[in-house]
């Protein structure tokens, strides 16, 4: 791994912002932070976005959205507020977002939200030294294929600070989970999305995975399967193109399996959660349209690793798995509470 200096570097780097102001190509770019707490079901995502529509710069936005999962009471409080550009910054140097009246920095972040009967506060400090993780092959981040990128800038964050979730005080202690930065002139067609931030035997393992499938006109890709897991001091990559298209990746709107790898190592996972624990949420899309993101950070998540010469591991993390479905069907039965404008 690299050290702190260099990381901070690189992460100032990857974070910096791609959109350029009045462009007509239409673009999205999200920031959002991730927290489990560290032994009971509960779990924040905080989400930052600029979002402008194609052939439209003028009608650009900046998004805020922010969702509180309880699985103890199956609880999911979720807000989201659209502002205009002139209230909005971010930066092309380095992390560092405003919102409103909302921040988001290297380190914290601090807001509010109100949307119906639903407010959430936050006001939170994270740390993390590990360098940043990306999900797609290097080279891949500077070509137009594919439209969209996805990477972690601070993976296995530690969050400390405080919630308040509808008049209720939620202390945040030593959640562990990430902050992560994506972007592109279009979202993926068709996805699942998971990550864990550390399992429950194996508190140091960081897993970042994606089943897409992209349409070029009436015509649909295969899934393409990216795995990337860092345990120990490892980091197994299974992730190029190649890879990515013999791997084999199935879900469906609860449950998602993958199994990738090649004469040397070998991942399998199964990552599920009940429809209860998913939340609803509408994206607007930049070229027009709109998909469906089935959204929960408390699935589960099971994971095989087997590697030439060493024993085989079983990873496991009953309720603190982040798991989304990007669709446009409409049977998946799961409630929107988050539309767009």
């Amino acid at each position: 791994m690299d050290s702190p200096l260099t990381s901070v570097n690189e992460r100032n780097d990857w974070n910096r912002c791609r959109y350029i102001t009045g462009s007509v190509e239409g673009h999205y770019e999200s920031y959002f932070q991730r927290a489990n707490h560290p032994q009971r079901p509960l779990a924040f995502w905080i989400r930052y976005t600029v979002f402008s529509p194609k052939d439209s710069p003028g009608d650009a936005v900046g998004e805020l959205w922010a969702i509180y999962f309880d699985g103890e009471r199956n609880q999911i409080t979720a807000a989201k507020e659209a502002f205009p550009m002139v209230s909005c910054s971010f930066s092309s140097e380095r992390l560092d977002v405003r919102i409103g009246d909302t921040l988001l920095k290297e380190g914290y972040l601090v807001g509010q939200l109100s949307k119906g009967s639903n407010t959430l506060l936050w006001d939170l400090q994270y740390t993390g030294s590990q360098p940043p993780l990306l999900l797609l092959p290097n080279s891949f981040y500077d070509r137009g294929f594919p439209k969209a990128k996805a990477m972690v800038g601070t993976p296995n964050a530690a969050f400390g600070g405080g919630l308040m979730v509808n008049g209720e005080n939620i202390r945040v202690d030593h959640w562990i989970g990430s902050q992560n930065h994506n972007w592109g002139e279009k979202h993926t067609d068709s996805y699942a999305w998971g990550q864990v931030t550390g399992f429950d035997n194996e508190p140091e393992a960081f897993l970042e995975c994606s089943t897409a499938r992209l349409r070029m006109g009436p015509v649909w890709s295969p899934p393409l399967t990216f795995v990337v897991l860092r345990i120990g001091d490892s980091e197994i990559r299974l992730n190029n193109l190649g890879q990515s298209l013999r791997a084999r990746g199935s879900f469906d709107f609860s449950s998602w399996r993958i199994d990738s790898g090649n004469s040397r190592k070998r991942i399998t996972i199964h990552i599920h959660a009940p429809k209860s624990a998913f939340v609803g949420l509408v994206y607007n899309n930049p070229p027009g349209g709109t998909k469906t993101c089935l959204n929960t950070k408390l699935a589960t998540c099971e994971l095989t690793l087997k590697q030439r010469g060493e024993p085989e591991r079983t990873l496991i993390a009953k309720h603190r798995a982040a798991f989304e479905i990007l669709t446009e069907r409409q049977d998946h039965t799961v409630p929107i509470i988050v539309e767009g404008y």
